[in-house]
């Protein structure tokens, strides 16, 4: 079997840059969706449900263009024909948002903007497992963390940059947005289309032939019938349970009068078990070929590695779908000390927390460069620990710090932990995956990213409401807590190319 060669610092670089583009569009959305969505009049109870667009339309993409991409192979090769096409949905995406006239349009317009950031961001992914070899693939995840860092750091603070350097003007009209955040959506737009084009022409991909004989395997054999499979039977019976579990949650949400966002598990657990149900026909036909049986059967068949990471993210990213949501209004009413979106406090208080989102990004840039060397000392698995409790720390600091100035200190740790979830569970899941389906068990982690944010989309709001009494600090801190649970879920992790395990 033929060993796949190191590739050259640049050629890592070229491969990675796009990622640049994909974190303008991505941190221009977590830094300013919610305040569009306050600004054109969702009270913050609403925001959860609005961000829902998010994860469900991770959910349904990154698996499909991860099976799909496992198996095209075309002029431009895998996994960059899904860049491009991306790319373009996004750039329209971009310029459209902070456009919105009413807030069922920029409610649709995330739903859009968020599928075309997953079809491009999914490949992405997968494009490092498939070009590196195992002893890069710490190295490759961390230049991507570099890339997400100083995307972010410029799309977050744009607004700002625009409004206190440039002059342009941060006042919003009666309904609309400030020329500061439409013109740094413009801008994001550009960045993100120009940086996956020099991607997509800078990387050569390995060819099928060349793939197969480093895996030493054909390289179709993502198509063939999976070994181990469920009975339609199990299908059938997993899936009968889902869907009337889900369907009665649903109606007692109805009946009982509970928080209407708790539809949102209601509907995700009927959902879940129709696909489970539809799988046992296809099985049953004898169709264990199609994308909906593959990614099925793959998600039930996951490595054991593969299982142990799941807890590890779906805590993570709890943490942070909190962070999201809730930081433009913990700190304008607690920091800034003002509820409307229309005042001159509100939007001061918004966009520092652009700056606040650019200094955790940019802490993250420089954090990825140090944590392949911390994870070659200490081992991945402690490393991760170690950031992730320091993000939790963070955002719990939230809490205590007055001085809005001060924040950034808390955002250091919040830093280094988006520098370590972006990178060490990607290099730990690379190695413990099939080469040939590197694609859709990419997609399928990413389940592990946005079932957590649908769950709290559906119960963050109740919580904030209910036992936090408005006060969306809170939520921040809880998902510093989960951060913390999250480091210590990673000792579990059977990571056997870590030497420190």
């Amino acid at each position: 079997m033929r060993q796949k060669p190191a590739l050259s610092f640049w050629q890592i670089w070229n491969m990675c840059f796009g990622f640049l583009g994909i974190q303008f569009g991505f941190a221009l959305q977590n830094a300013n969706v919610s305040r569009i969505f306050q600004s054109l009049g969702a009270s913050v109870d609403d925001l959860p449900v609005l961000w829902l667009a998010a994860p469900v339309t991770g959910l349904l993409v990154q698996p499909v263009i991860g099976y799909m991409s496992d198996r095209t192979w075309g002029r431009l090769g895998r996994r960059r024909p899904y860049f491009l096409y991306g790319a373009i949905l996004s750039t329209l995406a971009l310029i459209l948002m902070p456009n919105s006239p009413w807030l069922w349009v920029a409610a649709g317009t995330l739903w859009i903007l968020d599928a075309s950031i997953n079809i491009t961001m999914e490949p992405f992914r997968a494009l490092v497992g498939d070009m590196l070899p195992d002893r890069q693939r710490s190295f490759g995840f961390a230049m991507q963390s570099l890339f997400i860092g100083i995307g972010a750091v410029a799309a977050s603070a744009l607004p700002w940059i625009l409004a206190n350097w440039a002059g342009v003007s941060n006042v919003a009209a009666d309904g609309g947005l400030p020329d500061s955040v439409k013109w740094a959506f413009y801008f994001g737009a550009a960045a993100f289309i120009a940086a996956v084009i020099w991607t997509v022409a800078s990387t050569k991909e390995y060819s099928p032939a060349e793939l197969a004989e480093f895996s030493g395997s054909h390289a179709t054999d993502a198509a063939a019938s999976p070994v181990d499979t469920r009975s339609a039977r199990q299908y059938r019976a997993s899936g009968t349970l889902w869907l009337l579990s889900g369907s009665f949650f649903s109606i007692g949400v109805a009946v009982f009068g509970w928080d209407g966002q708790l539809h949102v598990l209601g509907v995700g657990g009927a959902a879940f078990g129709i696909l489970q149900l539809v799988a046992a026909w296809l099985l049953s036909w004898g169709r264990n070929a199609d994308a909906l049986f593959s990614i099925m059967n793959d998600l039930f068949h996951m490595p054991r590695a593969m299982r142990q990471l799941a807890v590890v993210q779906f805590l993570s990213w709890f943490g942070l779908f909190a962070m999201w949501i809730y930081t433009t209004s913990a700190v304008t009413s607690r920091h800034y000390g003002t509820t409307d979106a229309a005042s001159a406090a509100f939007n001061e208080g918004a966009n520092w927390v652009g700056v606040l989102f650019a200094a955790y990004n940019g802490f993250a840039a420089l954090a990825a460069v140090l944590i392949p060397f911390v994870a070659k000392r200490i081992g991945r698995r402690r490393t991760h620990l170690l950031n992730l409790s320091l993000g939790g720390a963070g955002l719990i600091a939230f809490l205590v710090i007055d001085d809005p100035q001060w924040l950034l200190l808390a955002m250091v740790g919040v830093g280094i932990a988006w520098a370590s979830i972006l990178s060490l569970p990607y290099a730990m899941l690379s190695g413990a995956v099939p080469p040939a389906k590197m694609g859709i068990y990419m997609g399928i982690f990413n389940f592990f990213i946005v079932i957590p944010q649908i769950l709290a989309a559906s119960v963050l709001g109740v919580l904030v409401r209910v036992l936090f009494n408005g006060q969306s600090i809170y939520a921040l801190a809880t998902g510093g807590v989960l951060m913390v649970l999250a480091g210590l879920a990673t000792l579990r992790v059977d990571d056997h190319e870590d030497p420190k395990r």
